[in-house]
C-alpha cells in the first residue's frame, strides 16, 4: 500500500504536475514590488538559488548571493544585474559546510547592515561518500542542517527588527520516505547512502522550521519541496536519475516559483508559520498512512542537540 502511495505522490513532483498545479495560482500573488526589503538567499549562484535572485531582483529587492565559490557566484551576480537592471545585488563568500565561519559570517552581516527581511535557506549538499570537514563533522550534515540552523538563528535578532520578516528553507520531496533520527545525525554507522543521507537531512530541516517557528512567533517560517528541478546540483549527483527523467524535469524556475512566492506574496503569510508547501499549497509533511512520524520529545531532542553543536563552534 505505502508502495502505492509514493508511486501516486511522484508525479506531482515532475513538470507536468507543475503545469497542471500552476493553473490554480493565482497571478497577482506575485505582481509585487519588494523596491528597499532585503533577501538573503544561500547557493545563489546556479539552478534555484540564482532562479530566485532573479525573480526577486526584478521586483526591485536588495539581493545578498551567499556562495561557496568566488568565480561563479562574480559571474552569475553580473548575469543577475543584466537580467534585471538591478545592481543592489552583493556577494557573500561562505562554505557553509565550515561550522565556525557560518558563526562568524552571520555575526559580521548583522554588524554590516541594519536590515534582512528574508532569509532562503537554498544551499544544499548530496555527497556520495562519507567525508568530514576540517572541525571533524560529516560535511553534508554540516551543511544542510547544522549551517542552516546556526545561519538561521544567529540572523533572527535581525530579522525580527526588519518589516515583516521570514525564512524559507529548500527541502526536498524525498524527506517523505525518512523519519526522523536524532541517534546518528552524522552517518558515522552503517552503510553511508548519500541520497538517504539527503533525505533524512531534508526532514530535519523540516522538524526544524516547525520547531522554530513555535519559538519566534513573530517571524513567517516556512519549508518547502521544489520538486524534480534540472539543476547543475541534481547532475552532478544523480546522474542516473538526471538522465533517465531529463525530459519530466522542472526548469529552474518553475523549482523556484514557490521560494519566490512564499517570499514576497502577502497570500503566503496569510497561512500559519512552520509549514511544508509544494506548489504555492501547504501539503503534509508525511505521506498518508506513513511510518515517518516522530514524537514531539524526538523533535525537541533534535533541537537540543544542534543548539549544543552549534554552540561547541561559536566563536567567543
Amino acid at each position: 500500500y505505502l508502495f502505492s502511495q509514493r508511486a501516486a505522490w511522484k508525479p506531482a513532483l515532475t513538470l507536468n504536475g507543475f503545469l497542471s498545479a500552476s493553473k490554480r495560482f493565482v497571478e497577482k500573488d506575485l505582481e509585487v514590488c519588494v523596491a528597499g526589503r532585503t533577501f538573503m538567499i544561500t547557493g545563489a549562484n546556479s539552478g534555484i538559488g540564482k532562479a530566485t535572485a532573479i525573480a526577486i531582483a526584478k521586483r526591485g529587492g536588495i539581493v545578498h548571493m551567499v556562495c561557496r565559490n568566488k568565480d561563479k557566484a562574480e559571474e552569475a551576480r553580473a548575469d543577475i544585474v543584466k537580467e534585471t537592471g538591478n545592481k543592489e545585488i552583493y556577494v557573500h563568500i561562505l562554505d557553509l559546510s565550515e561550522t565556525k565561519k557560518v558563526w562568524e559570517f552571520a555575526e559580521s552581516f548583522k554588524r554590516k547592515y541594519k536590515s534582512l527581511n528574508v532569509l532562503i535557506n537554498n544551499a544544499g549538499s548530496i555527497m556520495s561518500q562519507r567525508d568530514v570537514n576540517t572541525e571533524g563533522l560529516e560535511k553534508s550534515f554540516a551543511t544542510n542542517v547544522l549551517g542552516v540552523y546556526i545561519l538561521t538563528k544567529s540572523l533572527i535578532p535581525l530579522l525580527e527588527k526588519s518589516p515583516d520578516p521570514r525564512v524559507i528553507t529548500v527541502s526536498s520531496g524525498g524527506m517523505l520516505v525518512q523519519k526522523l533520527r536524532t541517534g546518528n545525525l552524522q552517518s558515522e554507522r552503517g552503510r553511508y547512502d548519500g541520497t538517504m543521507v539527503f533525505a533524512q537531512h531534508k526532514r530535519q530541516q523540516v522538524v526544524m522550521t516547525e520547531q522554530l517557528a513555535k519559538a519566534h512567533t513573530n517571524i513567517h517560517f516556512s519549508v518547502m519541496q521544489p520538486g524534480w528541478v534540472d539543476t547543475p546540483a541534481v547532475a552532478n549527483a544523480m546522474p542516473d536519475f538526471h538522465r533517465s527523467m531529463k525530459d519530466s524535469l522542472r526548469t529552474p524556475e518553475q523549482g523556484a516559483d514557490t521560494v519566490v512566492w512564499l517570499a514576497i506574496s502577502e497570500a503566503a503569510t496569510t497561512n500559519p508559520s512552520g509549514r511544508f508547501y509544494q506548489d504555492r499549497k501547504m501539503v503534509s509533511t508525511h505521506l498518508p498512512l506513513a511510518w515517518t512520524h516522530s514524537s514531539a520529545l524526538e523533535e525537541q531532542k533534535l533541537m537540543s542537540l544542534l543548539e549544543d553543536l552549534a554552540k561547541t563552534f561559536q566563536p567567543h
